[in-house]
């Protein structure tokens, strides 16, 4: 299995859903989704890879509280329905949308 590296896949993107432009993390973790709407891509099978071919958009469904991650958004693809749980961009180039993240805690998301 061939795994990119985070300095060559930590790139900025346009938002499938929103169309936000979104720049790449500084802080060494993977932008792996949205900060404005929260909506991902299934673009890997395990963080980083990806490998997956699904390519469906991810809907954020659930929120995630623990105590050694923190906040984690739960996506669910609409394409496939797998689901994936990605950590909460806390970044200082571009912050996910903490209204966001409450509205999909409460299931107004």
């Amino acid at each position: 299995m061939w795994i990119l590296s985070k300095k060559t896949e930590n790139l900025g993107f346009v938002c499938g859903n929103c169309g936000a432009v979104v720049m790449s993390l500084d802080n060494g973790s993977f932008r792996n989704h949205c900060p404005v709407c929260l909506y991902s891509k299934h673009v890997d099978n395990q963080p980083g890879d990806r490998l997956a071919e699904c390519g469906g958009l991810m809907k954020p469904i659930d929120v995630l509280v623990t105590s050694k991650k923190g906040l984690q958004i739960v996506h669910k693809c609409l394409a496939c329905g797998a689901e994936k749980v990605n950590k909460v961009a806390e970044d200082a180039n571009q912050c996910d949308d903490y209204q966001k993240i409450l509205n999909v805690m409460n299931g107004m998301g």
